[in-house]
């Protein structure tokens, strides 16, 4: 299919037609935040749309939706409204006698700030990569990689959704207790083995009510679209408190999603069937079990983790890419893990953000983490430039990015999802001491 916005007809472009994901944006710190559509390197704001009565016809609900400040609403009028309104966009933008209206509502995506695409109430990752999971579990038990479970529960836990960030935010150094195996006691200092996760998160449709599950053939109704996530990850404060309830400090400081949501509708041509089990394996028991789901619940999204240091922007140097891996690489398929986590009747809200965990593949340059990457930082990863590292220092920028690709189809992209590493933040008390003196009176709240 083809534009009359040239930039969107570029082969390597990220936002074709044939994609249009949702996203939420400000043209100024001060402005409203508004509900935007990327299409090349434009966005079409659906206020301003709808001011031009360019959404009429479509239901009142939808337009609706289309005023808000999130994605909430139009996320809980389900896949009907928003493929309806996907529909109309793509006519608007493939149709030349469309030009002279549309055009003027167009904004530059250098010249916008992305805000967090829906007001996130709950957010759960899971452990749904059998490659990452094997990896990481061989650094701690050799011998039992995996925990007896894990064929059997999509394992996940429930993350920190206040402290979710939108791409481009910076990450501070979080602090947290940690125990070297030469000391009698912890310490509370800065983490020194800050890591990334290359993810993919689904955000939740129409929810579920409370004390009622998801069947698994239901359960893709239920999801809006995808986005890139980065659960940045403290590893040796991981290492010290994961045991027995999991992670807390070592996770809560920071998760990073890209800006766009991509719909289910537009990665319709990358359908893939779900992760083929090993001979021995167990099947899925019956309420995660489905022939649908089976056939085609997995999605062949490439994904890719970039790393440029401090260094590298002072010398103007290009990022280097760490690993490719591909969302087929899950065991548990999206569906299974929203069937999974409603099966005790816990209740799904729109906006909830479920997230994958690290995709990691079966080869060397398919894991999705640098604890993988670096063994737990006994094996150095050597830069082109001269440097190393075993976990992330102050001042690298990383930067995820994932992207559909099959012939005889148009390329379809995630954008990016990148956060620079800040140096650890003083408590907030100093803070408040270091603003006073700044304004030369009370602090700001």
């Amino acid at each position: 299919m083809q534009s009359w916005i040239e930039s969107a007809n570029a082969p390597l472009t990220d936002f074709p037609l044939e994609n249009l994901p949702f996203g939420v944006f400000r043209t100024g710190k001060s402005s409203d935040a508004r509900i935007g559509v990327a299409i090349g390197d434009t966005l079409l704001d659906l206020f301003a749309a709808d001011e031009s009565h360019l959404l009429d016809g479509l239901a009142k609900e939808t337009v609706a939706a289309c005023r808000r400040d999130s994605l909430n609403h139009l996320m809980s009028l389900g896949r009907k409204a928003s493929s309806s309104l996907r529909a109309r966009l793509m006519d608007l933008l493939s149709d030349p006698g469309a030009k002279q209206k549309v055009e003027p509502l167009l904004q530059k995506q250098v010249d916008i700030e992305m805000q967090l695409p829906a007001h996130i109430g709950d957010y759960t990752d899971f452990y749904a990569s059998i490659y990452h999971a094997t990896n990481v579990g061989r650094l701690f038990r050799p011998d039992n990689p995996l925990l007896p479970s894990y064929k059997y529960v999509p394992i996940g836990y429930h993350g920190r959704a206040s402290s979710i960030v939108v791409s481009g935010a910076d990450i501070h150094r979080p602090s947290g207790q940690t125990k070297t195996a030469e000391a009698d006691t912890p310490h509370f200092a800065p983490t020194q083995a800050l890591d990334y996760e290359l993810e993919v998160g689904f955000f939740i449709g129409g929810g579920n009510a409370h004390g009622c599950s998801i069947p698994i053939d239901e359960a893709e109704a239920h999801i809006f679209g995808f986005c890139l996530v980065n659960d940045w990850s403290a590893r040796d404060i991981q290492a010290w408190e994961y045991q027995p309830l999991g992670p807390f400090l070592a996770k809560s400081f920071a998760t990073s999603i890209s800006p766009w949501v991509v719909t289910m509708d537009a990665l319709a041509p990358f359908r893939a069937p779900a992760f083929r089990r090993a001979e021995g394996d167990p099947a899925p028991l019956p309420y995660l079990n489905s022939s649908v789901d089976q056939t085609s619940g997995g999605f062949d999204v490439k994904l890719e983790v970039w790393l440029r240091t401090e260094r590298m922007r002072r010398e103007n140097t290009e990022a280097v890419r760490l690993s490719q891996s591909n969302l087929q690489d899950l065991y548990w398929t999206p569906a299974q893990m929203l069937a999974h986590h409603t099966g005790n009747g816990c209740n799904m809200r729109s906006g909830d953000l479920l997230a994958s965990g690290t995709v990691s593949g079966s080869t060397d340059d398919s894991r999705g983490s640098l604890l993988e990457i670096t063994r737990r930082g006994a094996e150095l990863l050597q830069l082109p430039n001269g440097e190393a590292r075993s976990f992330l220092e102050d001042g690298d920028e990383v930067t995820l990015r994932g992207y559909c690709e099959r012939e005889g189809q148009a390329r379809i992209g995630f954008g990016s999802c990148s956060g620079t590493i800040r140096a650890a933040t003083p408590s907030c008390e100093n803070v408040e001491s270091l603003s006073k003196q700044r304004i030369g009176g009370e602090a700001t709240p």
